[in-house]
């Protein structure tokens, strides 16, 4: 089976800066204090997707899932190792990203299909379809600086789901919306991946991750701790699978899509 995603020892550096005015950095200089310190977000991370493979990304907030995702995606550029991806890859990984406030959802639909690689063409053909899914009715034509966060999730998953990609990337793609579109979210991700289509699903939600995941991968302060099982992974990260609200989301993925989580 060919390779999707090669991660290869990728280490991403940051600098953060504690002082920002020059009596701030004065001050601190005269007594010794440090002006920036350096941190790895992502430590020496290695591993390898199959095409059509669906792997979750879990872990605590702050342990460098989202800057891991970027690094696939394109968007950063790792300090350490190298990173290979094959063909198209789409997805969600900021809400609203690349969205121009003051622009229409209608206009913000081509700018973001164009900057998700899709032509004219493709955006005109499955327009209607992209419109239908986000559910965003009358305020297709009014600028998104208007927009809810949870319209704002709705428009942009609407987008980058209806991308013809080798790739999905997901980033708490479930985080805001409603139940209701949580499910619809989850069934269409469910229908892409039945394509053959690689998964990079990240989340906080187990339940979701297990309808959705063949494998999880935990990361924990920058390093991969985990790479197995989704029930495994689980286990390893103690997350509550009792939530009424995730278990309530499960039961309707397998009533619409009779999955056999």
């Amino acid at each position: 089976m060919a390779e999707s995603i090669v991660v290869d020892h990728v280490t991403k550096d940051f600098t953060m800066h504690y002082h920002r005015t020059l009596k701030q950095m004065a001050v601190a200089t005269l007594r010794g204090l440090p002006l920036k310190e350096e941190f790895q977000a992502v430590n020496d991370v290695s591993f390898t997707v199959e095409q059509g493979e669906s792997v979750g990304l879990m872990g605590l907030n702050g342990s460098g899932k989202s800057t891991l995702l970027k690094l696939i995606n394109g968007v950063m550029r790792p300090n350490q190792g190298t990173i290979r991806t094959r063909g198209r890859i789409a997805g969600l990984i900021a809400t609203g990203a690349g969205f121009h406030p003051q622009m229409t959802g209608r206009e913000n639909l081509y700018l973001n299909g164009a900057i998700l690689g899709m032509s004219e063409n493709e955006i005109n053909g499955k327009f209607d379809e992209i419109v239908e899914f986000a559910g965003i009715g009358k305020f297709l034509d009014t600028p998104v600086s208007h927009y809810s966060s949870g319209m704002y999730a709705r428009l942009g998953f609407a987008i980058a789901i209806h991308v013809d990609a080798d790739i999905f990337l997901a980033d708490e793609v479930l985080a805001v919306g409603d139940r209701p579109f949580k499910k619809k979210c989850l069934a269409k991700m469910q229908e892409i991946r039945t394509q053959g289509t690689t998964i990079f699903y990240v989340s906080h939600a187990a339940a979701s991750v297990r309808a959705m995941c063949d494998r999880v991968l935990i990361l924990e302060s920058g390093h991969l701790n985990f790479d197995g099982p989704c029930d495994d992974g689980i286990r390893y990260l103690q997350y509550d699978d009792d939530d009424d609200d995730e278990n309530s989301l499960e039961g309707m993925v397998d009533e619409e899509l009779g999955a056999d989580i």
